[in-house]
């Protein structure tokens, strides 16, 4: 008889237990499927892109880049003061040749400026050699699209006359200043005598 009380103390004890074990598992199934739908509808929501989809400035933007970020490239070329006409491919070309231009080892110290209207690229700036000039002209030649271009790059001694043209004011500025400072010099000297 013991062992009977023993078995159905047993019994009963394992009836508690098991159904607990089969809802931890439960539990435990329920989670990882709710994790599973979370990762996945993370996975499944758009993420916001930036505004400029090309963040490698390795590698030149496609046409469908600039198609969809056309606006701002427009912005960009009226806040720097450049021209982009109502060419069809105006606006890629000109995207384009300027990469292209900033893309080229032997440009690199030049200052370039692009403006297109109707296919037809437009070059100003200064570079340093005329090797470079004519360097400019032919890697915006090359851009795939391009009719023709204007070539109105100045050669500068150092490439980059805004640097000159700064230090020229300043050199100015001191040969004035100087050129005063001696006037009244001389004239306190008059005074004096």
């Amino acid at each position: 008889m013991r062992q009977r009380l023993l078995g159905l103390i047993a019994i009963a004890v394992l009836s508690i237990i098991l159904p607990g074990c089969d809802n931890a598992n439960n539990n435990a199934n329920g989670n990882l499927n709710a994790n599973a739908n979370r990762n996945a509808n993370l996975a499944a929501s758009p993420t916001p892109t930036p505004a400029v989809a090309n963040t490698n400035s390795n590698r030149a933007p496609t046409r469908e880049e600039y198609e969809r970020n056309k606006e701002q490239y427009q912005r960009e070329a009226k806040g720097s003061g450049r021209t982009i006409g109502s060419g069809v491919n105006d606006g890629w070309l000109w995207v384009k040749t300027r990469f292209d231009l900033a893309a080229a080892d032997d440009l690199r110290d030049s200052t370039i400026n692009v403006d297109v209207d109707n296919a037809v690229v437009t070059l100003s700036g200064t570079v340093a050699s005329a090797a470079q000039r004519t360097r400019a002209e032919q890697v915006a030649k090359a851009v795939e699209g391009v009719k023709s271009v204007r070539n109105q790059l100045k050669v500068s001694a150092s490439g980059n006359t805004n640097g000159n043209a700064n230090a020229n004011a300043n050199a100015n500025h001191n040969a004035n200043a100087n050129r005063a400072a001696g006037t009244n010099r001389n004239a306190n000297r008059n005074a004096n005598r």
